[in-house]
C-alpha cells in the first residue's frame, strides 16, 4: 500500500515530542492541518509527493506548541494596541522614558495605559514610579498605571477626565488615596478586591470595531512569536459576552485565527450570577464552535463572594458568609448542564470552603467527567489536592508568584512561600496540572518567563523562592504547558503532542530549551510557529514563510512603536542619556546588546529582543 502523502513535511530538526513512545523525531509529516507521521527524514520522505511542500528546520529544537491554561487573550486582543506594556523593562528611567515619549505621540481623548505584566522588582530601582514623576512624564495626557492586582496610578489628568474628586467616595472594596486636604493624589488601592482597578480602567476611551480586529490580528501574532498555539481563555471583568466577543468571532469566522482558542464565561452580575448561567445555557453549549474557537464552560468567576484575590500585601480575605449557597446554586446548574468550570481561588482557606459546596453538588449529581478546575492555588494543602483528586478535578496553576513571591515573603515569610503552589505535590497526587500566565494584567503572558520559574524558582527580580526540592526539571515543566493544559479544554489526545493523529500545531525554537543555562530559558522566542500545519510566525531564515504582519492601528498606537513593528526613525522622540536613546549600551542583566530599543530603530532580527509589546526582554 503506497504512503499518504503529505501536504507538507518538515524535515531536518531536532523534534521533542513528549510522545513516550516516540520521544525523538526529525520530521514531521502534515496533511489537512493535522500530524500524519513522525520519525526520520527518510521515513517522512516517503510521505513526499509532486504537491508536498518541504520545510528545512536547520537543525533546531522543535517543541509542541505551548498552550496556556489561564489567560485573558480576548479581553487582551480588543486593547493590545492601547497599551504601552512595561513587560522586561529593565529599569524604572526606561519605563517612564516611554511613558513620555508615548504620552507625547497620544491624541486626546485617549490614555496612556500600562495594565499589568511587570513588577516593581525586576526595575533596576527596585521600586515603582512616583505619582510626581508620573506626572513630570506626562503633565496632560491621562496615563494609567496598573501594578499587579493590587494597585494602580494615575496622574493628574487621569484623575479629571476619570471625575475623581474629594467629593467622591470610596467604592466598596477599594480604596482612593488622599491628602491631607482630602483631594485624591493618584493612587487607587484593591482593599480588598481589584473592582476599583478594573472600574476605572473601563472608563477609558475604547478602540473602534476595526482597530479591535488589527488589535487582535497584532496581539495573536505575538504570542505565536513566541511560541503559543492555544490557550485557555479565562474571561475577565468588563468583558461581556456575546459584546465583547464579536472580534474574536469575525476574526474565527474568516478563518484568522493563529491561536487556538477555548474560552469560558465569566459572570458579570454580583448577586445574580445564577442567570447568568442559566441564560447563557440556553446560548452555548461546551465544545461549541470548532478547533480553533469552541467554548470551555464556566469561570474563572463563578459567584462574586468566592473572589478571593492574591494582593499580598494586604491581608488575606475572609469570603462572604453568603457564598457557600451562591456558590452551591450556580454549581448545580453547571452539573446539571454538564457544564465545566473553573474558579478563582488563591488561598487554600478559600479552597476549602469551595470543596465543602463542590462535594455537596457531588453527592447529588456526579462532577466527574467535567473537567472542572481551581485556578491559582498558591497556598493549598495536600489534604485539598487529594479532595479535588476524589472529585475528578485539576489545578491551573500560573506564575503569579514570579511576580509577587517578594511580597508573599515580606507577609508570610521564607519557609512559607517555599511550596507556592505546591506542584510536585500534585503531580505525585495524580491531579492534572496545566501551567499558564494569568496575562495581561497580573503577569507578562510570556511562556518562557513562566518555564523559567518553574525550572528556577526564581522571581523577575532574581529571588529564588523554592529549594531544589520543589523545582521541576525542563521535560515536566514543558508537559504543564503542553499536553498538562489540553487536559483543561478536554482536548487531550489532540493536543499537546508531537503524534500522529493530533493537530499539527509545533515550534522551533530561537535556542535549544534542553541546552541553553537554566537563566536564558527566559529568552527564548519562537522562529517557526505552525498551527493547523501552517506557518503563522517566521523569524531569521524563516520569515519568507510567514504572512506579514499587519500595520498596527490607530497610528499612535504603541505597539508600532515600542515592539517588533518599530517604525524607522523614532530614536528623534528618546530622551538624551537614557538607554531608550542608545541602542548600543550593553544589557546588565544578561550582556547581549541593548535593543531595547524600538524607541531607537527598526525592526531587528534577533528574536529575544522584542517581546511583550515593547522592545527589551533583557531584564529577565
Amino acid at each position: 500500500m503506497s504512503p499518504t502523502i503529505a501536504d507538507t513535511l518538515f524535515i531536518n530538526g531536532r523534534i521533542t515530542t513528549l510522545d513516550r513512545a516516540q520521544p525523538e523525531a526529525q520530521a514531521i509529516a502534515v496533511k489537512d492541518g493535522e500530524i500524519l507521521a513522525v520519525g526520520s527524514d527518510a521515513d517522512m520522505l516517503r510521505h513526499a509527493g509532486a504537491t508536498t511542500t518541504r520545510i528545512d528546520l536547520q537543525g533546531r529544537r522543535v517543541l509542541p506548541g505551548l498552550n496556556d491554561s489561564h489567560t485573558h487573550l480576548i479581553r487582551a486582543g480588543l486593547n493590545y494596541n492601547m497599551e504601552l506594556r512595561w513587560d522586561g523593562v529593565p529599569s524604572l528611567s526606561d519605563a517612564l522614558a516611554m511613558l513620555r515619549e508615548q504620552a507625547q505621540r497620544t491624541p486626546a481623548p485617549q490614555w496612556v495605559r500600562v495594565v499589568g505584566g511587570f513588577a516593581e522588582f525586576q526595575f533596576a530601582e527596585k521600586r515603582l514610579p512616583t505619582l510626581d514623576e508620573i506626572n513630570d512624564a506626562a503633565p496632560d495626557t491621562p496615563v494609567f498605571i496598573l501594578h499587579l492586582y493590587d494597585r494602580a496610578l494615575l496622574n493628574a489628568a487621569a484623575l479629571r477626565v476619570v471625575g475623581y474628586t474629594r467629593d467622591t467616595p470610596n467604592p466598596p472594596g477599594g480604596e482612593i488615596q488622599r491628602d491631607a486636604q482630602g483631594n485624591p493624589t493618584g493612587l487607587l488601592i484593591a482593599r480588598p478586591n481589584a473592582t476599583i482597578l478594573y472600574a476605572t480602567l473601563a472608563k477609558g476611551p475604547k478602540l473602534s470595531p476595526q482597530d479591535q480586529l488589527n488589535s487582535t490580528r497584532l496581539y495573536m501574532r505575538e504570542l505565536n512569536r513566541l511560541g503559543l498555539t492555544s490557550v485557555i481563555d479565562a474571561g475577565g471583568g468588563f468583558q461581556n459576552y456575546p459584546d465583547d466577543y464579536q472580534a474574536i468571532q469575525h476574526l474565527a469566522d474568516a478563518g484568522e485565527l493563529t491561536v487556538r482558542i477555548a474560552y469560558n464565561l465569566f459572570t458579570q452580575k454580583p448577586k445574580a450570577e445564577k442567570d447568568d448561567f442559566v441564560n447563557w445555557a440556553k446560548l452555548v453549549k461546551p465544545g461549541d464552535g470548532d478547533g480553533y474557537l469552541r467554548h470551555n464552560g464556566a469561570g474563572e468567576m463563578l459567584v462574586f463572594s468566592a473572589a478571593d484575590f492574591e494582593d499580598f500585601r494586604e491581608p488575606r480575605p475572609d469570603l462572604a458568609g453568603t457564598m457557600e449557597q451562591e456558590l452551591l446554586e450556580v454549581t448545580r446548574v453547571l452539573a446539571t448542564n454538564r457544564w465545566p468550570f473553573r474558579i478563582h481561588a488563591t488561598y487554600d482557606e478559600s479552597i476549602t470552603r469551595m470543596l465543602d459546596v463542590f462535594e455537596r453538588v457531588h453527592a447529588e449529581i456526579p462532577l466527574t467527567g467535567l473537567n472542572w478546575f481551581i485556578d491559582h492555588a498558591e497556598t493549598i494543602s495536600e489534604r485539598n489536592i487529594d479532595r479535588i483528586r476524589a472529585l475528578g478535578g485539576g489545578i491551573a496553576i500560573q506564575h503569579r508568584m514570579a511576580f509577587q513571591g517578594e511580597y508573599f515573603i515580606e507577609r508570610y515569610g521564607a519557609r512559607a512561600a517555599e511550596q507556592t503552589p505546591p506542584v510536585q505535590k500534585m503531580l505525585a497526587a495524580g491531579v492534572p496540572v496545566g501551567m499558564g500566565t494569568d496575562a495581561t494584567r497580573v503577569a507578562s503572558y510570556n511562556p518562557w518567563v513562566g518555564l523559567h520559574w518553574l525550572v528556577t524558582g526564581e522571581t523577575v527580580g532574581g529571588m529564588r523562592l523554592y529549594p531544589q526540592r520543589n523545582l521541576l526539571d525542563r521535560h515536566t515543566a514543558l508537559r504543564l504547558y503542553t499536553e498538562g493544559s489540553a487536559w483543561f479544554s478536554t482536548e487531550s489526545g489532540r493536543k499537546g503532542l508531537i503524534k500522529a493523529g493530533q493537530y499539527a500545531d509545533f515550534i522551533a525554537l530561537s535556542d535549544d530549551y534542553f541546552g541553553v543555562p537554566e537563566a536564558r530559558i527566559k529568552e527564548l522566542s519562537s522562529v517557526l510557529t505552525v498551527v493547523g500545519g501552517k506557518v503563522v510566525h517566521g523569524q531569521d531564515e524563516f520569515k519568507p514563510l510567514a504572512p506579514p504582519l499587519p500595520t498596527p492601528s490607530p497610528d499612535w498606537s504603541p505597539v508600532g512603536r515600542y515592539g517588533r513593528l518599530a517604525v524607522p526613525g523614532a530614536a528623534k522622540a528618546a530622551p538624551q542619556g537614557s538607554a531608550a536613546a542608545c541602542c548600543a549600551a550593553p544589557c546588565g542583566v544578561h550582556g547581549h546588546r541593548h535593543l531595547f530599543a524600538a524607541l531607537s530603530r527598526p525592526p531587528v532580527s534577533d528574536p529575544g529582543s522584542f517581546w511583550g509589546g515593547l522592545g527589551c526582554g533583557c531584564a529577565f
